[in-house]
Parts: C-alpha cells; sequence; structure tokens
C-alpha cells in the first residue's frame, strides 16, 4: 500500500492547483477557433470540423480481383469445364459485352466485370486453348469479385467530426474521391524566450551565459507537430516585454513565453501581462518540474482571444509544458476537448515521496507481457540528456511513496 507523506516547503505552499484542474482549465476556458477549407493533401495533422460522407459507392463498380476470366455458369464449376473465350477487358476500359452461358472473357486486376458473369477464375486455374479456356481446378460462384459498394456505399460517414487527419486517413478519403475538407484553423503562435543569459558562442558562454535548448526544443516539436511557429527572443527588460506583448496580443492567438514567468526581481512576464489586460486562469501548478506556470486569456474587441501560456525557464520544464500543457492547449484551439490518453504501466523499482506530482522521464519497454517502466538519472529541471534515452513521461502521484510494481500512467514522448 502507498504511503501517504505529508510535506511542507516548495510545492506544499497554498494556492497551487493540481495538474487535473489546470489541464480541465484550459480545455474549458479556451475558446476554439473558426474553420477552413483545405486541399486535402494540405491537411495532414489537422482536425476535420465536419462529417465526411461519402458520395460514391467503393467500389465504383464490380470489378475483377485478379488477373484471369469472367466466366458465365449456372451452377458451380468443376475442374475440366470449358469456356468460350469471346474477348478481353482490362482495367480503365469499359465492359461493353453480356456474357451468356458457357462464355468467358479475359480481364485483369480492377477491371469492370461484364453483365453475366457469375464467377472469375484467377489465371492460375485456367489453361488457354485456341478460342476457349479450360479450368485445371473446381470453381464457386462469385468468387474473386468486388462487388460494387462492398466497401463503402453512398451517403456513409466516412470520417467523423474532431478526426485527426493522418496519412491513412488521407489515401482513404482520396480513394473516395474527396479532394478538400473543412478543417479547424491552426492557431497562430508566438514563441517568446525570455532572458538575457543565452550565449551566442563558446566565449559568451565563459562569460557566465548558456547555451539556449528552449528554443531549438521548441521549434521541432512544433515541426514534429507540421506546424509553423514565430520564435524571438526578449531581454529581461520590463519595458521590452511590454512593447512585445502589446504588439502580439493583437496578432497571435497563443502567446508561448518561455521564463520570466516566477516571482525573480527580473520575472516581468505576469506583470506585464496583467498590466495589458490579460485575465489570468492560473498561476503555479503542484507539480515538478514546471510549478511556476501561467495560463491567461486576453479578450480583444472582436470577442477573439489570445491565450498566454507561460512556461518557466528550465528546459526539462518546457519539455513537460510542450508534451502536456502546449498540446492540451492546441487541441482545444482545434475543437478537440478529450483528455490526454494516459497509459498505465509497472514500475520496476522504488521511488521516493515528493510534495508534488512529479514528471519523470522514464524508458518505457514491452517486458514479459506487460508495460515496464523505468526511471533515468539526471532528472533535474536544467537537465536534458536523459531524452537521449527516454521514450515516457510519466506522472508519479504527490505525496506518495512508490514501490516496485506499482502501476503508474503516462505518455509516450518522440524521441
Amino acid at each position: 500500500m502507498n504511503q501517504v507523506v505529508m510535506h511542507t516547503g516548495c510545492g506544499a505552499e497554498a494556492g497551487l492547483i493540481s495538474v487535473d484542474d489546470a489541464l480541465a482549465l484550459i480545455t474549458v476556458r479556451t475558446q476554439r477557433l473558426g474553420t477552413e477549407q483545405l486541399p486535402l493533401q494540405q491537411a495532414l495533422g489537422r482536425y476535420l470540423a465536419q462529417d465526411v460522407h461519402s458520395k460514391i459507392n467503393l467500389p465504383l463498380f464490380a470489378q475483377s480481383a485478379v488477373d484471369g476470366y469472367a466466366i458465365s455458369a449456372i451452377a458451380e464449376i468443376d475442374a475440366g469445364a470449358e469456356f468460350a473465350l469471346i474477348g478481353e477487358i482490362r482495367a480503365g476500359q469499359t465492359a461493353n459485352v453480356a456474357l451468356k452461358n458457357g462464355q468467358a472473357v479475359r480481364i485483369f486486376t480492377g477491371a469492370p466485370i461484364p453483365d453475366g458473369t457469375t464467377t472469375v477464375a484467377r489465371q492460375e486455374i485456367v489453361n488457354v486453348a485456341e478460342q476457349k479456356i479450360v479450368l485445371t481446378s473446381p470453381l464457386k460462384l462469385h468468387a474473386d469479385t468486388r462487388d460494387a459498394g462492398e466497401e463503402i456505399s453512398v451517403g456513409q460517414i466516412l470520417a467523423a467530426k474532431g478526426q485527426k487527419l493522418s496519412v491513412g486517413a488521407i489515401a482513404a478519403l482520396s480513394m473516395a474521391g474527396i479532394s478538400h475538407c473543412e478543417v479547424y484553423a491552426y492557431p497562430k503562435i508566438a514563441v517568446v524566450i525570455t532572458g538575457d543569459e543565452v550565449a551566442e558562442n563558446i566565449d559568451d558562454y565563459s562569460a557566465g551565459k548558456i547555451f539556449d535548448a528552449n528554443a531549438p526544443l521548441i521549434a521541432v516539436w512544433f515541426q514534429s507537430q507540421l506546424a509553423h511557429v514565430e520564435i524571438m527572443h526578449v531581454t529581461d527588460d520590463k519595458n521590452a516585454v511590454l512593447n512585445l506583448f502589446a504588439h502580439l496580443k493583437d496578432q497571435y492567438d497563443v502567446i508561448l513565453t518561455t521564463g520570466g514567468v516566477s516571482v525573480g526581481d527580473y520575472d516581468f512576464v505576469r506583470p506585464v501581462a496583467l498590466d495589458l489586460g490579460f485575465k489570468q486562469i492560473f498561476w503555479k501548478v503542484k507539480q515538478k518540474p514546471g510549478k511556476p506556470m501561467l495560463f491567461a486569456e486576453y479578450k480583444r474587441e472582436d470577442a477573439s482571444s489570445c491565450y498566454l501560456l507561460g512556461l518557466p525557464g528550465n528546459p526539462a520544464a518546457v519539455y513537460v509544458g510542450m508534451q502536456i500543457y502546449t498540446d492540451t492547449l492546441l487541441k482545444a484551439l482545434q475543437g478537440q476537448t478529450e483528455p490526454l490518453s494516459w497509459f498505465s504501466g509497472v514500475i520496476t523499482h522504488d521511488l521516493k515521496a515528493d510534495a508534488r506530482e512529479r514528471f519523470l522521464r522514464m524508458s518505457v519497454q514491452f517486458e514479459q507481457g506487460a508495460v515496464q517502466l523505468t526511471s533515468l538519472a539526471k532528472q533535474q529541471s536544467h537537465m536534458l540528456s536523459n531524452l537521449m534515452q527516454a521514450n515516457g513521461l510519466v506522472r508519479i502521484p504527490a505525496g506518495q511513496s512508490i514501490q516496485a510494481g506499482n502501476l503508474l500512467h503516462g505518455l509516450l514522448i518522440q524521441q
């Protein structure tokens, strides 16, 4: 049984909300964007804004499933049966012949089956002799034929509103003759990296600065979402942050920031946002890493909104914020309100308790019939090197010591 441990200190102060409450607030308080019509081949990764119905049958017409011979017979056919060969139909041609009992035509895969056809004989069981064919094996009626509409019928729903368009979905819709679709608009996003400490080169690094992991992390995360964002840097200067936010709030659907969101002397993101009219939805989440996270909304005169998601500056906190909160926000803007899909797995070792819920980077493996979780070293919020091995982000409940064999929940993460 898990032991409940009481804590004081960091993570136990009043005013923090839970991870689940923060996610629920993002989902409930986010106004979805409008829709747009896109060519299907440009809609990969987007969410459908309405059901898509088929306007055709699939297959469009009865057709052969093999290269062989379309045959007309009144009963099942025995080996040795002969049929008069009266023509040929290739894929793309019109079947302008009607078969009578005892007749056959050469036919190819996908070619329309002529009227009067009762079955198709694959070429491997046929011998051809002058103007006739002879079957070498018995054959049942309706063999190797594809009936019109057997996969999809006219009016059938091909894809439902809210479905994400994958490669397979786009292929399936294309086969049904769909060329355009109505999808939710993708948000226009400004990414603001705050701070004076970013090094431009090794000399800067040795002078007390650090290399920036956050901008590349965020850039490639959005690339993995097939999306483009504007990334900009701003110094830890209140006027600089104010001027930038004043411009962005009217131009973008989302301002995503890293750093400057806590209570330090140079943390200006929250006070500047509030001064500009953003309404705080929550600030500080009972989690580790990423406690001082901010979510706020600016309501414009046209009733549209700009959302501010302020992530802490430590790169591990940014990574967690992207995988969990940014993903939830982007989906909510596109009409998706389903909770994140957490997998379940068994931890292979003990973990000490912490006052805050933790997100640990882990190795997730399927072994001995179960999903097994193993925590990786170097979990501090300024460290990212274990992402070379991690493929899971696992939730560790607050105030509980964890024993090997306990069931935990997590997200599979991109390598």
